[in-house]
């Protein structure tokens, strides 16, 4: 059984995979076009992705949402999940449902609600507008991880440092921050991508100036075959890619370590044994 859910698991990974192994190779195409095979190779599709400004524009602005998104998110997810986690209220299945409506509306339904309601506001082709829209879709995910990792931590924890005179903001910094920090840094992960890789909402309401890249890539496509698109493409996989690995490796030091440390254990208890 395990060998089969394996196969699977590869097949599934190799066909969410498989595009990148045509977009990565098409984007250092030398070709006028978007062209598979390529004729020849060159750069000139990174150059035009790094020096344009209509694609360096977009990339900062995409940056700058993303960031912001991150500080929203984190800012209502973190406290939701406490309260979810920790306390019972009045309304509490409510909240939760609201916290995940975001998950269940299309997306093109709550681009157009937000395009309607921050019109009124004047909030749209506007950085704060296209924050908060994005920061709706990333909370759903970030609330959920962070009440998988509360329901899973101990609280003899906190409460032994606040027998020791800590005050709920001390324990929350030195105690329960930084045990739930892998939770907290997937959290804010998450937010990021879902705000970098986000065009449907962009497309509505972030405007020509604060256009993302996403919305750029989109325009991109449906005016010219522009083969700068597949380098943005590549880009994006690999900031990624990088966002993962980042996350990964201290997760895979501290398990090599753990292992490394318990396989020391048993070699020096081994000879102990042997000359009792």
């Amino acid at each position: 059984m395990n060998v089969w859910i394996r196969s699977l698991a590869i097949l599934i990974a190799a066909f969410v995979a498989a595009p990148m192994f045509i977009v990565i190779p098409m984007s250092f195409s030398s070709a006028a076009s978007l062209a598979f095979p390529p004729p020849g190779y060159t750069l000139q599709n990174y150059v035009n992705f790094f020096s344009d400004p209509n694609w360096t524009q977009p990339l900062t602005n995409s940056l700058l949402i993303g960031l912001g998104t991150v500080c929203m998110t984190m800012l209502v997810a973190v406290p939701a999940s406490f309260a979810l986690v920790r306390h019972v209220f009045i309304g509490r299945t409510v909240f939760n449902l609201l916290i995940m409506l975001p998950m269940i509306v299309p997306t093109i339904v709550m681009a157009l609600g937000y395009y309607i309601y921050f019109g009124q506001l004047r909030l749209v082709q506007s950085y704060l507008g296209v924050i908060l829209a994005h920061s709706c879709i990333a909370l759903p995910m970030s609330t959920l991880i962070l009440t998988a990792a509360l329901k899973g931590f101990d609280r003899w924890v906190e409460r032994a440092a606040m027998n020791l005179g800590a005050s709920p903001f001390t324990t929350f910094r030195l105690i329960t921050f930084p045990i739930l920090r892998p939770a907290f840094t997937v959290a804010g992960l998450f937010a990021f991508i879902a705000s970098f890789d986000e065009a449907v909402i962009a497309l509505f309401i972030s405007g020509r100036d604060k256009a993302t890249l996403p919305r750029q890539m989109f325009n991109a496509v449906r005016q010219e075959a522009d083969p700068t698109i597949s380098a943005a493409s590549s880009f994006l996989f690999l900031l990624v890619l990088a966002g993962v690995c980042i996350w990964l490796a201290p997760q895979l030091v501290r398990r090599r370590t753990r292992l490394l440390g318990q396989t020391d254990g048993n070699g020096a208890a081994q000879p102990a044994a042997a000359t009792s």
